[in-house]
């Protein structure tokens, strides 16, 4: 298993460099990549001993890939394939098919990182090939969005920097666990620039304007993967690190909420599932041990919502409601929206279910508060009128949904466990509260709130606020 590791590392970033050379193959190359790393990440999935590798001792790079790590393999796999069966017949170029490959390798690297070098590198790789992917081809107005998400990135993550050094200066390596051993300021470096990339609780603000000005296909890679390879780290953080635990569910439970609060008052289609995606990052983290479901969950929804909404007439909910959708956009549409909320029979139910169970009392009405946000909100997609449409669904679309659509189906059996009456019954009460809430006050609201922390100048304060707030979190636990 070692070396089939190794292997699927190195194949992403071998194959992007090869499409440059053989641009002919540029599709099928592509398509390879992605197709090893599914079948690499569900063979993860049946392994019982963990994959543990490490290379040059301390200084160098350790990996450990377990059964948590297979979700978000799986994840990326799929949602990279649905967008390359998406733009199949389009006029794309090598160049963004390659991009496509070193976006989705270092997302691997990222997810099998347990030492924060190694995760530096691999998320700062991230963060270009999302700009590349961003800015190309784009308008003046893409290609200052994309320069803004990298300089948020690139400053979070020099303060990253330094409590890595840090963590080194008191353990004498960088594994994730010396954060048990290192100083506070050390936990609140590190976790301010894991939380802004991951677009967590309002270091995340910048989340919203980035994912909703991309193409569709971008959005999808950056809500259904590129948020969750600084989203994992976090994850394995808290179930290594037992005083950091207690932090992450806190930021998990108010990132749900926030995003929730802020996708109730949107009327733009792309930017209320941007900060839909906020509030979903909150739900895997308020419960990390299982977190791994939720995210292979949301993913397969969010990219497929947004791969739907780059088909859409109009972007504005209130013109939708009056204009309508076309019927076959209606149906995946429908069914995404019903995975999130809960519905059973869809795998949304079961990591809904999973993740409510493994909750701290005190975070029970607040996640469940969330989860009749999250049906109010998605009601609005859910009851939007059907017409009758003259042109049908673009064949890569339809087999990129379907993929999408079919995993959620499939992805079922991880938790069948969850299909009892009681179980059932709780989601459906909050489905029922959630659409009761939209026909009797959402669907009429027109109020916005202010959109004045997205801007560049108090993004970059946040992150002040944001450290001074991590480092008394640290140092109280």
């Amino acid at each position: 298993m070692n070396q089939l590791t190794l292997i699927w590392i190195a194949l992403p970033f071998l194959l992007g460099f090869i499409i440059y050379l053989l641009p002919r193959l540029t599709r099928p190359l592509t398509l390879l990549a992605v197709f090893f790393s599914l079948g690499y990440g569900l063979a993860l999935g049946t392994v019982t001993t963990p994959v543990s590798l490490r290379l040059l001792d301390h200084f160098g790079v350790s990996l450990f890939l377990d059964g948590l790590t297979s979700f978000f393999i799986v994840t990326n796999a799929l949602v990279t394939m649905a967008v390359v069966l998406t733009v199949w017949e389009s006029e794309q170029t090598p160049f963004f098919f390659a991009q496509l490959l070193i976006l989705h390798g270092s997302v691997n690297v990222a997810l099998a990182s347990t030492d924060w070098i190694s995760l530096y590198v691999a998320l700062e790789v991230v963060g270009i090939a999302a700009f590349l992917l961003i800015a190309y081809p784009g308008t003046e107005r893409v290609i200052w969005v994309g320069l803004r998400y990298l300089l948020v990135s690139n400053i979070a993550m020099l303060f990253y920097l330094v409590g890595a050094v840090l963590v080194y200066e008191s353990h004498h390596g960088f594994d994730f666990v010396g954060l048990r051993v290192a100083p506070p300021e050390a936990v609140a470096l590190l976790l301010l620039g894991l939380l802004v990339k991951g677009g967590i609780f309002v270091l995340g603000f910048w989340l919203p304007m980035t994912h909703a000005s991309a193409a569709a296909p971008v959005s999808a890679l950056l809500s259904g993967v590129v948020v969750k390879a600084a989203v994992l780290p976090l994850v394995r953080v808290a179930l290594l690190v037992p005083a950091v635990e207690p932090i992450i569910r806190l930021l998990g439970v108010g990132t749900a909420l926030l995003g929730v609060g802020y996708a109730l008052f949107e009327r733009d289609v792309k930017r209320m599932l941007a900060w839909s995606t906020t509030s979903q990052m909150g739900f895997i983290l308020a419960a990390p041990e299982v977190g791994g479901f939720y995210a292979l969950t949301h993913g397969l929804v969010k990219a497929a919502l947004f791969l739907g909404a780059g088909q859409l007439p109009s972007r504005d909910l209130t013109e939708l409601q009056q204009r309508g959708i076309p019927r076959y956009l209606g149906i995946p549409l429908g069914l995404a929206s019903f995975s999130i909320s809960g519905f059973p029979l869809l795998a949304g139910f079961g990591a809904k279910v999973l993740t409510m169970q493994n909750l701290r009392p005190w975070q029970e009405w607040a996640m469940t508060g969330a989860a009749v946000g999250t049906a109010t909100i998605y009601a609005g997609v859910f009851f939007l009128p059907w017409t009758q449409a003259e042109t049908r669904l673009p064949r890569g679309l339809g087999w990129g949904l379907g993929l999408l659509l079919g995993g959620l189906w499939v992805a079922n059996g991880v938790y069948y466990e969850a299909f009892t009456v009681a179980n059932v019954i709780k989601p459906l009460v909050i489905i029922g509260v959630g659409w009761g809430l939209y026909w009797g006050i959402v669907r009429r609201l027109r109020e916005h709130l202010p959109a004045f922390g997205e801007q560049l100048e108090h993004l970059l304060g946040m992150m002040s606020v944001g450290l001074v707030v991590l480092f008394g979190l640290a140092w109280g636990w």
